[in-house]
C-alpha cells in the first residue's frame, strides 16, 4: 500500500472531498477492496487474526496485516493481545464501526437487487 504524497494535487483533492462531504470521508474509512469485507466477517464477533485469514483466502497475510492496523488507527477495530504461548490477538470491532452492520446489511441488499436487475436487463 503505497501513501500518497501529501504535496500531490491528488492528496489534496482527496482531502479536500474529505472534509467538505461526510458521505466521501465515510466511504474513504470503509471503502477499500479488503475493509468491508473484514468488517463483514467481524460482525458476528471478535476473530483471531487466523480465523480472519481463513475467511479471506484471497488476502495475504502482509496486506491484511495492513488493513487491520489501518482500521485500528482509524478505530474501526480493537486489538487484543493475550501472554498465551503462542501470542494469541483477537481483533473485533469498535462500538462506532458496529452501527456499521445495518449499513452493511443495507448494502448487500442493494447489491443483490442490483445484480438480479442487471441479470434481467432492467
Amino acid at each position: 500500500m503505497s501513501k500518497i504524497k501529501e504535496s500531490s494535487t491528488n492528496f489534496q483533492n482527496k482531502q479536500l472531498l474529505t472534509d467538505e462531504c461526510d458521505e466521501i470521508y465515510s466511504v474513504s474509512l470503509i471503502g477499500g477492496q479488503w475493509t468491508l469485507a473484514i468488517c463483514c466477517h467481524l460482525a458476528n464477533g471478535k476473530l483471531r487474526f487466523g480465523e480472519l485469514k481463513k475467511r479471506i483466502p484471497n488476502i495475504t497475510e502482509r496486506m491484511l496485516t495492513l488493513q487491520l492496523r489501518k482500521m485500528e488507527e482509524n478505530k474501526l477495530v480493537t486489538r487484543t493481545v493475550y501472554a498465551d504461548v503462542p501470542p494469541c490477538v483477537e481483533y473485533e470491532l469498535t462500538p462506532i464501526a458496529q452501527q456499521l452492520i445495518p449499513i452493511i446489511n443495507q448494502l448487500a441488499m442493494w447489491g443483490k437487487e442490483h445484480k438480479q436487475s442487471i441479470s434481467m436487463g432492467v
